[in-house]
């Protein structure tokens, strides 16, 4: 769906979706971590999933048959931090530039053109810090972006714009726009090629994923039928279903949980 349709709570409808996604043979449950596991935040060390959730989803590690992920915009050191993860839960950060799928997992290597780049990006953004009293930069092994949240808003626009014009003749270099947030990166990644990595490397028969940000829409079209998509707050989304705020995630999860737990069951 295109549509901004109205917030929801666990309509008949959606029951029956979960109902059913829980009789998969393989599921893999995905989440976004900042405003779905965890309600937005000023500062970004200081976000911690909600208890609830939180619980729910290391139930869901600990079953057979059940994948579990977290795919963030944040960096995997940042994710970790604040998410604390179950052991046994796949990580996907910089929207995609990072994977973790287990101990040998890779590290991020970059180009010399790369590493370029990104020296210029992050000179680039530590100038409009300066400029622009409330912003943030987040520095990330694959890219740099700059937060306005706390910013005025005419200001932080502005610097916005600056920041593309600027950053538009380095061709190594991918901008995108998230929640109060301009992304910079030199690997061009997002949410839907880390699912669709995920499900390939899961074996998942079906998927469920939760997200706010315009950057989770990519892995909304990701989904394939069969699959469930859920928006998390206001915004128009291709997801089949929505919920207010991530404090009405764990109601959710928890139903699901069940669902899965019994059909599990011998």
């Amino acid at each position: 769906m295109t549509a901004d349709i109205p917030s929801l709570g666990i309509t008949a409808e959606l029951r029956v979706a979960l109902q059913t996604l829980a009789r998969t043979p393989e599921l893999l449950l995905a989440l976004d971590f900042d405003g779905t596991l965890s309600p937005l935040v000023d500062h970004a060390e200081d976000a911690r999933p909600l208890p609830r959730s939180a619980a729910a989803l290391a139930a869901f590690a600990a079953l057979p048959r059940t994948t579990t992920a977290l795919v963030s915009g944040r960096a995997l050191a940042s994710l970790r931090l604040v998410a604390t993860p179950p052991q046994r839960t796949l990580l996907v950060g910089s929207h995609g530039a990072e994977t973790w799928l287990g101990p040998d997992s890779p590290a991020v290597s970059l180009t010399a053109e790369q590493e370029s780049a990104l020296e210029t990006a992050r000179a680039a953004v530590a100038r409009e810090l300066s400029r622009i009293p409330g912003t943030l930069a987040e520095n990330k092994p694959a890219g740099v972006v700059l937060h306005y949240r706390l910013a005025e808003e005419a200001a932080a626009r502005a610097g916005v714009e600056r920041l593309m014009a600027e950053l538009a003749h380095t061709p190594a270099l991918h901008l995108s726009h998230g929640k109060m947030v301009l992304e910079i990166s030199v690997i061009n990644a997002n949410k839907g090629q880390s699912l669709d990595l995920l499900r390939q490397e899961t074996g998942a028969t079906a998927i469920f994923f939760a997200g706010d940000d315009v950057t989770d829409e990519h892995a909304f079209a990701a989904l394939r039928p069969g699959d469930l998509g859920i928006k998390v707050g206001p915004g128009n989304t291709q997801a089949q279903f929505r919920i207010a705020a991530p404090a009405s995630l764990p109601d959710v999860l928890e139903l699901l949980l069940a669902e899965r737990t019994a059909y599990l069951s011998p």
